[in-house]
C-alpha cells in the first residue's frame, strides 16, 4: 500500500479545536514529544492544543530534540505568545530532565540544584505536598570552603527543606564564606577556623542589611544566625565536621539579642477615622479583580466579607482565608466564631463575635452554597481560584494584592492629624495591608479600657506581655495627655482642684484604685501606705479626674452590691451606712466632674476624653491597681 503510506505522510489531518497531531514530526521528535507532554500532563494536568499545534509547526524540521541546538527553545526564534514560549522550554526542560534520569544523575548530584527538578518529580503539582516552593537554581559553588559546602549540601539531602527554607540556609551559609574568604588562608582549612573567626562571623551576621542598605530586624539577623548552627551541628552529627575546630559554634557571647518590637510605637494599628473611610468605599473592594472560575460579583462580595470579618475579629489573615463553612457556633442569645490559631498551634479556638458579623457569614455562606467550586475547597468558606492552587482555600496573598489595589484607587485617604493650612494630612496607604487589622482590633479594644487579660484571652496570646505591648503609650502622648486632664482633677466633693503642672500631677501623687492620692506619707510609699485603708470617698487628699470616671462608677456598683450583701448578713447599722456614706460620696463627684465635661467646648471635650483614653491605656500598660492585702498570722497578728 505505497500510494496510502505516501498519502499518510503528506496529508495534514483534519483538526478540530480539541485535537493536536504529531504526525509532522520526525519518529524521534515525535517520541519526544509524546514523553514531554505525558510528563508535564502528570506535572500540571494541562494539556492545551491550541498552544501544541503552532509548537509543532515550528518543530517539524528538527531532527532529535535532545541534540538540537539551545536556539531551538529560545524565546527569539518563536512568535511572540507566552503560553508557546513556556510550553516550548518546558519540553526542553523535561527532555534534558529524561536523559539525566536515564544517566542515573538526580538533581541534588550536582553543585547549582534546579529547584524545579529537586520539588517537582513527576506526578506531583507545584506546591502539592511541599509548602513554600519557589522554581529557579540555588548554587553551592558560591560557597568557596569546601567543608561548609558538603555540610550544607548533606543537610539539604537529607531534611529536604522547602526552597524557601533551604535558600534562607544558603544565603546564612554564603554570609559566613565571605567573611571567612577574607581571612589568611580563606577559611578552607577547618582545623584553623576557631572562636576568633566565629566571632567575626556573628559581627557579619549583626550587619546583615536589606537590598536598600537598610539593617535587617533583629528577629532576621538572629534567625540567619541560627541556620548556620543548624548546618555546623548537623555536620558535627553526621562526622562531615570532625575536623572542624570546636570553638567554631554557639558561644553564649556570640549571639544577637531580639529586640523586642513596640507595636504601638511604630504605629501598627491604623486609626478608626481611616478605617471609617475604608468602610465608606467597601463596595469598591475586589470589583473585577483576577479571581479565575467565578463571577465578578461573587469575587467582590467573598472579598468583601473576609475584609469584614478581618476587622471585627482581629484574627490573623490566613486564620480567616481558612476558616470552615460551619464556623459559628451559637449558645443562646452569643455567637461564638470557631477558628484555628496555626501560629500558636491550637486548634478550634472559640472568640465571641457581634451579631453583625455573624450574620454577614451567614449572608456569604449562602452564596458560597450555591457556587461551583474545586472539591479540595468543599469545607472551606472562602474557596480557592482552582484544583491547581496550592491551597485548598482563598491564598492570603491575593486578599493582600487586593487591598493593595483597591486602596491605592481611592483619591485620598486623610489621617486624624491636620498640616499647616489646616486641612487634614495624607494618610500613608502602605500602612493598609490585611494583618494590620489585627493590631486595630487589638489597638482598639486596648483604648477602651478592656482589662489587659480579657484582651489576651481575645488574642489568643500566650503571654500576657505581648497583650501589654498595645498597652504601651509613647512619653509624648502620655504627657500632652497629662497636660489636658491635670486641668480637670476634682477633690473628693467634685470640686475643682487643678495640679499646677504635670510634673505635680506625676509626682506629687500616687495612683490608687479610683483616682490619684496626694497624701504624703502614702506617695512615698508607693500607694500601699494608706492612713484609713483606702476609704477614697472620705479622705481629703484623694484627687480623681475624668480618667478615673468608668473605675469609679465600677466601683459604686460593687459598693451597692456589698451593701445588699451586708443588709442580708444583718450586720451592724454602722458598717451599712459606712458603705452608703461612700456610695453617695463617689456619686457626687462623678457627677459633679460630668457637669464640667457637659460644660466644656465641643472641640475641648473631645480632646479632654481623648486624654482620658490614654491615660487609662498608660495604667492598663503598668497593670491593675489592686488593694495591698494584709497578711493575718496565726495568733492573730499582721505582717
Amino acid at each position: 500500500m505505497p500510494d496510502l503510506e505516501y498519502w499518510i505522510a503528506h496529508t495534514t489531518p483534519y483538526l478540530a479545536s480539541h485535537s493536536f497531531s504529531l504526525a509532522p514530526l520526525s519518529d524521534i521528535v515525535r517520541l519526544e514529544m509524546l514523553y514531554a507532554l505525558q510528563q508535564r500532563d502528570l506535572r500540571i494536568k494541562l494539556v492545551q492544543p491550541s498552544v501544541i499545534r503552532p509548537v509543532v509547526r515550528q518543530l517539524t524540521e528538527v531532527d532529535c530534540l535532545l541534540t538540537a541546538t539551545p536556539e531551538i527553545f529560545s524565546p527569539s526564534e518563536w512568535p511572540v505568545s507566552s503560553n508557546r514560549t513556556s510550553l516550548i522550554q518546558d519540553i526542553a526542560w523535561i527532555i534534558d530532565r529524561g536523559r539525566e534520569q536515564f544517566a542515573g544523575i538526580q538533581p541534588t548530584d550536582k553543585l547549582v540544584w534546579d529547584m524545579k527538578a529537586v520539588h517537582n518529580p513527576a506526578g506531583r503539582r507545584p506546591g502539592q505536598g511541599r509548602e513554600g516552593f519557589r522554581a529557579g537554581k540555588v548554587d553551592f559553588t558560591v560557597i568557596k570552603q569546601p567543608w561548609l559546602r558538603n555540610a550544607l549540601l548533606e543537610w539539604a539531602r537529607s531534611t529536604q527543606p522547602s526552597s524557601t527554607r533551604l535558600r534562607k540556609h544558603v544565603s546564612a551559609c554564603v554570609l559566613t564564606s565571605t567573611v571567612l574568604g577574607r581571612q589568611p588562608g580563606g577559611g578552607t582549612d577547618p582545623g584553623q577556623v576557631r572562636f576568633a573567626e566565629m566571632a567575626l562571623v556573628v559581627e557579619g551576621f549583626r550587619r546583615m542589611t536589606r537590598r536598600d542598605g537598610a539593617l535587617h530586624t533583629s528577629k532576621i539577623r538572629s534567625d540567619a544566625l541560627s541556620m548556620l548552627h543548624n548546618v555546623l551541628d548537623f555536620g558535627r552529627r553526621s562526622g562531615l565536621l570532625n575536623d572542624l575546630h570546636s570553638a567554631f559554634g554557639r558561644h553564649k557571647s556570640l549571639r544577637i539579642v531580639r529586640e523586642e518590637v513596640n507595636e504601638d510605637e511604630l504605629g501598627k494599628a491604623i486609626p478608626e477615622s481611616v478605617i471609617r473611610q475604608l468602610d465608606a468605599r467597601l463596595h469598591m473592594f475586589a470589583v473585577n479583580f483576577p479571581y479565575r472560575g467565578y463571577a465578578p460579583q461573587d469575587v467582590a462580595d467573598m472579598f468583601q466579607t473576609v475584609y469584614r470579618v478581618l476587622r471585627d475579629t482581629g484574627r490573623r489573615p490566613w486564620e480567616v482565608v481558612s476558616l470552615e463553612r460551619d464556623c459559628l457556633e451559637f449558645e443562646g442569645d452569643d455567637v461564638l466564631l470557631i477558628w484555628n490559631n496555626y501560629k500558636g498551634k491550637r486548634l478550634k479556638r472559640r472568640l465571641p463575635i457581634t451579631r453583625d458579623t455573624a450574620e454577614t457569614i451567614q449572608r456569604w455562606a449562602a452564596r458560597r452554597a450555591a457556587l461551583l467550586t474545586p472539591n479540595r475547597s468543599e469545607r472551606y468558606l472562602f474557596p480557592s481560584i482552582s484544583n491547581v492552587s496550592k491551597y485548598p482555600h482563598m491564598p492570603s496573598s491575593y486578599l493582600a494584592k487586593a487591598m493593595r489595589q483597591w486602596v491605592q484607587s481611592f483619591e485620598r485617604i486623610d489621617s486624624e492629624g491636620t498640616g499647616p493650612d489646616g486641612l487634614p494630612v495624607p494618610f500613608d496607604r502602605k500602612q493598609v495591608f490585611p494583618y494590620v487589622f489585627r493590631h486595630s482590633y487589638a489597638q482598639r479594644h486596648a483604648d477602651a479600657g478592656v482589662p489587659i487579660d480579657v484582651l489576651r484571652e481575645l488574642m489568643d496570646h500566650t503571654s500576657v506581655d505581648t497583650t501589654a505591648r498595645y498597652y504601651r503609650v509613647s512619653l509624648k502622648r502620655k504627657q500632652a495627655a497629662v497636660k489636658s486632664m491635670r486641668l480637670h482633677v476634682v477633690d473628693r466633693h467634685g470640686n475643682p482642684a487643678p495640679m499646677s503642672s504635670n510634673k505635680t500631677y506625676e509626682m506629687r501623687s500616687i495612683q490608687v484604685p479610683f483616682g490619684n492620692c496626694c497624701e504624703p506619707s502614702n506617695v512615698r510609699a508607693g500607694g500601699h501606705a494608706c492612713p484609713i485603708r483606702f476609704q477614697c470617698a472620705g479622705c481629703g487628699f484623694y484627687r480623681p479626674d475624668p480618667s478615673y470616671l468608668a473605675a469609679i462608677e465600677d466601683h459604686i456598683r460593687d459598693l451597692k452590691a456589698d451593701k445588699e450583701t451586708a443588709l442580708a448578713m444583718n450586720t451592724a447599722e454602722y458598717v451599712v451606712r459606712n458603705l452608703q456614706d461612700q456610695i453617695d460620696s463617689f456619686k457626687n463627684a462623678a457627677a459633679n466632674m460630668r457637669k464640667q465635661i457637659e460644660a466644656l467646648p465641643e472641640n475641648e471635650r473631645e480632646e479632654l476624653m481623648e486624654s482620658a483614653r490614654v491615660l487609662r491605656k498608660s495604667r492598663a500598660f503598668k497593670g491593675r491597681t489592686l488593694l495591698p492585702l494584709t497578711v493575718i498570722k496565726p495568733g492573730g497578728s499582721s505582717a
